[in-house]
Order: C-alpha cells, then sequence, then structure tokens
C-alpha cells in the first residue's frame, strides 16, 4: 500500500504545481500550453496512441490513415486544452459559465424538471462534460454527478470538490443507485457518463457498428422512477474566448413494461444519439478509453 500511496501524493503534487501554472497564465497562454502538452503526448510520447488509431479505424473504416491520423492528433490537442479548462474551471463564477456556454433545448429540459420527477442526463466523454455538468448547476438546477472513482484519491478529492464550487453534486458509481433515485425524486438532473465499457454489468449495444457493453444505469433509473431521459452533450465551439454549446434532447422510446426488454432500448437508443454527436466532431471525443474492450459471449476481445 505504501508504494501506491506515495505515488499518488507524487503524482497530486505535479498535478497541483500543473494547475497552479495554469491558473497563474494568461487564459489564452494557459490553453494553448495545454493544447500543446496534448499534442506531445500523442504525436511524440504516443501516450495511447495505439488504442486511439485502433478505435478510429473501428469507427471510421471507411476514412482514408491521413483522415484518421488527423483526428488523432486533434483529439490529443482537445484532450489537453479541456484539461486546462477545466484546472481553471473553479477559478470561473457562476456567471462567467453561464455567460460561455449556450443549452438548446433549455426550455423543454425545465419544463420536464418542473413537474417534479428530475431528469436523468445522459451524456459522454465529448466535448467538455465538466463545463456541461456546470452548465446546469450555475443555471439553478441542482445536479448530482454520477462519476467513476478514480484511483488516486488526491486526484478524486480535488476533482469532487472542484466540481462542488460550482454546484454539483457528486455520488461515486458504487453509491449512486439509492442516492440518484432521492435526487431524482427531489426534482434534481442526475448526469451519467454514459460510454464507457460497462464489462460485465452492461448489455451490448451497437456503438459504430460494433456490439459494446454499456451501462444500464442511466436507463434504469428513468424507468424506475419515471423520470424522463435526455441525452446531451457540450461542445466547445471555435473562437474565443472559450464558448460550448449544449444541446440536451429527450429520448421518446415506448416502454412495453419488460424491464430488461426496455431498459436495452433506451440504451441503444442514448447510445446512438451520442455517436450522432459524435460524429459531428469527431476530434473532440475521447477515443483513448477501451470503449470495445469487452465481447459478447463467443466472439474475442477486440
Amino acid at each position: 500500500m505504501r508504494g501506491p500511496r506515495l505515488r499518488h501524493r507524487v503524482e497530486y503534487a505535479l498535478f497541483r504545481v500543473l494547475q497552479g501554472v495554469l491558473l497563474l497564465l494568461p487564459e489564452r497562454v494557459a490553453l494553448a500550453l495545454g493544447g500543446a502538452l496534448g499534442w506531445v503526448a500523442g504525436t511524440v510520447l504516443r501516450v495511447r496512441r495505439k488504442v486511439v488509431d485502433d478505435h478510429l479505424a473501428m469507427a471510421y473504416p471507411g476514412e482514408s490513415r491521413s483522415w484518421r491520423a488527423r483526428v488523432a492528433r486533434a483529439s490529443y490537442v482537445h484532450l489537453g486544452r479541456e484539461g486546462a479548462v477545466t484546472f481553471r474551471l473553479s477559478a470561473l463564477d457562476p456567471a462567467a459559465v453561464v455567460a460561455r456556454t449556450t443549452i438548446h433545448g433549455l426550455e423543454a429540459f425545465r419544463s420536464a424538471l418542473a413537474t417534479g420527477t428530475g431528469v436523468v442526463l445522459a451524456t459522454g466523454h465529448m466535448g467538455n462534460w465538466e463545463v456541461g455538468g456546470a452548465a446546469f448547476a450555475t443555471r439553478g438546477m441542482p445536479t448530482l454527478a454520477v462519476t467513476k472513482g478514480m484511483a488516486n484519491t488526491f486526484f478524486d478529492r480535488a476533482l469532487v470538490e472542484a466540481r462542488g464550487r460550482l454546484g454539483v453534486s457528486v455520488v461515486d458509481m458504487a453509491q449512486a443507485p439509492p442516492a440518484a433515485v432521492r435526487a431524482l425524486r427531489r426534482g434534481w438532473v442526475v448526469g451519467m457518463l454514459a460510454d464507457q465499457d460497462a464489462r460485465e454489468h452492461g448489455v451490448f449495444v451497437p456503438f459504430f457498428g460494433r456490439p459494446a457493453a454499456t451501462f444500464r444505469g442511466p436507463a434504469l433509473f428513468a424507468l424506475r422512477t419515471g423520470a424522463p431521459i435526455f441525452v446531451g452533450v457540450a461542445l466547445r465551439e471555435p473562437g474565443w474566448p472559450p464558448r460550448y454549446t449544449l444541446s440536451v434532447e429527450r429520448l421518446e422510446v415506448p416502454r412495453t413494461g419488460d424491464l430488461e426488454e426496455d431498459v436495452l432500448a433506451l440504451t441503444r437508443a442514448y447510445t446512438a444519439r451520442l455517436e450522432g454527436e459524435i460524429r459531428k466532431a469527431p476530434e473532440q471525443y475521447f477515443w483513448h478509453h477501451k470503449r470495445w474492450k469487452t465481447r459478447p459471449p463467443g466472439e474475442a476481445a477486440g
């Protein structure tokens, strides 16, 4: 235990130094530095580059290798730059977050929230998901984010505190079922990143034409509480200062009364919607996660 804990302390110390530098620098310089670090990680150090290249080949088999290489490089730059945005996010006041975000579909979202059933918001590792959660909380909508705890507890605690300063409450996935149900019954937004490999806990639905093990949580919470389910992402817009457009849309999927069938239908629907958003700006997606790692029974791992 001593070895990992010492390593985590060292990693966290380096993180705080980097965060301090990014906060001291002018915003334009800090974000350029973040993008440059991302480029170095992907192009020079090639951190997880094979994973990114393989996933882009799976998702876009019809595109040229040079096109996929450009998207891969851009995804690293995007990740580094948006990491810098996230480091600086807690230093913004709520009014600044509101000013930098536009939400398409906000009226329908607020109307659904006003019914008192709460809203399940399924999103993905697309654009800047931290900005997306903050955009709702800073507009006065109580928001609970269901997250997967990080191995480094120092990082995890710092991220929870940063989210809390912008009004986003956090619950770990392991404790999510009772907490999420309570939040929905209070009329809250419950946000979930719905595009990670769920291993044996998920259901297989198509994602870029390949079966992907996908978490059942968003569908289950919606079905068990009667809360509507929306899909939304926060895409970074070109230009300066940094601005984000959030598109939220309600999923209307007929329900049969068979829980497993309805879970599968809802999960398939929000995964397809996320895929559609990714296709609009593939360079803003987190291709670094092994999304297709778990395979259906009888199929070799990809």
